[in-house]
């Protein structure tokens, strides 16, 4: 079975920043197994699979490792090759584990529509500080995934994670009051401060739980930082940098209990896989 394969680099200018995912368009379903192993053998933070269902479409990612719920990167890069590599006009509906998920095209970025994950406040699990090489958060909050605040993006980009411990974290903890908090999935680690100049905020994103130790530019992160950010900063845009190695700009804006995340991308690769079915 030959299947058409594109690599694109999401929330990039260019090739070589921002977040490559593999986008594979279907005509009919795959085993899970198989997209399972496909993901590993591409061995990018995400592969998507999307096919056609009435006037949407099926959209699902995987990491090298598991399946996810939600991946705003992939969405992107899928909505990319749909529109400009296979001709459909959009905007587009996509069928996931989250729900339906929207994205829409304004000149040359590509808007995502997703629903927003506000953190809480919580008490520093056992042994974050250690996990995040030794540095000490001012502040920890919690959503899906564990929200670190340093003071500034030097800071951020200072830190030298130690993916083991960061995987022995627990996914659920406290609030400062002692009440449970939820652990809705298996919980990564965000770092953030207030950004740059020419930037609201900074961040990076570890998520060794699910296959990736560093992601490069991260959609679902943004949907707990920016409800985080627009409270704290009383405002609803923000331009948002993952100051990752690689880096990548999201543009984003608080939309009711939905955020908008706002992003181009380059197409660096496209070619056949060679399914042994």
């Amino acid at each position: 079975m030959r299947l058409p394969y594109y690599v694109v680099d999401a929330f990039a200018a260019r090739a070589f920043e921002g977040n490559p995912a593999a986008v594979v368009p279907l005509e009919a379903s795959l085993p899970d197994a198989v997209m399972q192993a496909m993901a590993a053998e591409h061995n990018l933070s995400e592969t998507a699979f999307v096919m056609r269902e009435g006037a949407g479409w099926h959209l699902r990612w995987f990491t090298s490792a598991v399946e996810v719920e939600m991946c705003g990167h992939a969405t992107l890069a899928t909505a990319f090759v749909l529109a400009e590599v296979l001709g459909h006009p959009g905007p587009f509906a996509f069928r996931t584990l989250s729900g339906e998920l929207r994205v829409a095209r304004e000149d040359k970025r590509y808007v995502l529509d997703f629903p927003a994950s506000p953190p809480v406040r919580a008490v520093p699990p056992p042994g974050l500080a250690a996990a995040l090489g030794g540095a000490e958060p001012l502040e920890v909050w919690k959503a899906r995934d564990w929200l670190a605040l340093f003071p500034d993006a030097a800071a951020v980009r200072a830190l030298r994670p130690d993916h083991a411990l960061i995987a022995a974290l627990p996914d659920g903890g406290l609030t400062p009051e002692g009440a449970p908090l939820p652990a809705p999935g298996l919980a990564r680690v965000i770092a953030t401060a207030p950004g740059e100049p020419g930037f609201d905020i900074a961040s990076r994103y570890f998520a060794i739980k699910a296959g990736t130790a560093e992601d490069p530019v991260t959609g679902t992160a943004h949907t707990q930082l920016v409800p985080f950010w627009a409270a704290r900063l009383e405002r609803k845009t923000l331009v948002c940098r993952q100051v990752s190695p690689r880096g990548g700009t999201l543009w984003c804006a608080m939309n009711g209990a939905r955020v908008s995340m706002a992003g181009t991308a380059a197409l660096y690769a496209r070619g056949e896989v060679l399914l042994p079915l």
